[in-house]
């Protein structure tokens, strides 16, 4: 095959429209170097997926976005030596290269992980981007040794927004660390996701987070990883965190953010943006494929589970802008995601 179908669009409208997204025909990559292709079998719209959208003016040709896939290696570059023709991967892809709402993708294998043999495709499709920001904002950003859970076990933590897509496995890996866990949920069913998802208390994030987290009985927090709002949670997270404390962040700021705030307490704060390391090449690049094989290790033992609550099928036009209407209504629970199986 030397054609493949994509999904694209030329211009940010309003996904109501019939040309919000657009199917196209065009060459099917070749693999150089450490690339694999890969057949995609499902795939999952992110809230980066609306930013990415709505940041273009009118384009001469489609760009392709998606970031989240599994599928299967069909062909592989002449420097691959992680993977094989045939092998099951998933992976977040990477900021700069054409996305995942296509029929097959290039990607560097150093940034794709063995998927896990326990799950269902759907269930997979949603599962890389999400897992590597929480890992890299909890373990790398915030320091945290997730193994040494005794100590863990002193320590709190104020996951902010915990029932979105990042917020669910964050929560779930801060619990497996030992943490004494604070999501913030504001509805009934939110607050019984964020508790599913071992959450051992939560705050309304619609409501001071100071008063919230202190009628709980904690004055400081030894972390908060913010995941929402980051302008209208600043002043609560300053706050909140305890001297010598350790502040993540994965949102950005639309206005300045007084950093003196925490000059006093010797705070720490962390931006995490998990296209880093593929978006420069970094010298740690292949420790996506690292964490993403451990997240499946993870999954298939049954330590953490997946967090997609909706699927559509399979992957075309219509079914990718349902999904993007999900998101975009910033009330999703988990993950959405496209999927061929």
């Amino acid at each position: 095959m030397t054609k493949m179908k994509a999904i694209g669009f030329t211009e940010h409208l309003p996904i109501s429209d019939r040309n919000s997204f657009q199917e196209f025909t065009e060459d099917v990559p070749s693999p150089e170097g450490h690339d694999l292709l890969v057949k995609i079998i499902s795939t999952s719209v992110n809230p980066v997926d609306i930013g990415v959208r709505s940041g273009h003016g009118k384009l001469e040709q489609p760009k392709v976005i998606g970031w989240d896939t599994y599928g299967t290696v069909t062909q592989v570059g002449k420097h691959v030596s992680l993977f094989n023709v045939g092998d099951k991967v998933f992976y977040a892809g990477s900021f700069i290269r054409p996305g995942s709402d296509s029929q097959y993708q290039l990607v560097d294998e150093r940034i794709v992980g063995h998927a896990p043999t326990t799950l269902k495709a759907a269930d997979i499709g949603g599962m890389a981007l999400t897992s590597l920001t929480a890992w890299e904002a909890l373990f790398e950003r915030l320091e945290i040794d997730p193994a040494d859970k005794e100590q863990n076990a002193n320590k709190t933590i104020l996951i902010i927004n915990g029932s979105g897509g990042v917020g669910s496995i964050a929560t779930q890996l801060a619990h497996m660390a030992g943490f004494k866990v604070i999501a913030t949920a504001s509805r009934p069913e939110t607050i019984k996701w964020v508790k599913q998802n071992g959450a051992d208390y939560t705050a309304n994030h619609r409501k001071n987070l100071v008063t919230e987290v202190r009628a709980l009985g904690f004055h400081y927090l030894d972390y908060i990883l913010n995941l929402n709002d980051i302008d209208g949670h600043w002043n609560e997270i300053a706050e909140l965190i305890r001297p010598q404390g350790k502040v993540a962040a994965i949102t950005e700021n639309h206005r300045k953010i007084d950093l003196q705030r925490l000059t006093k307490k010797s705070a720490s704060f962390n931006w995490e943006w998990m296209y880093t390391k593929s978006y420069y090449h970094t010298d740690d690049m292949i420790t996506q494929h690292e964490i993403l094989d451990k997240v499946a290790e993870l999954l298939d033992k049954h330590v953490i589970h997946p967090t997609v609550t909706k699927t559509f099928k399979p992957i075309n036009v219509a079914n990718l802008k349902k999904a993007t209407e999900l998101v975009e209504t910033n009330h999703m629970i988990g993950k959405v995601t496209i999927s061929n199986e």
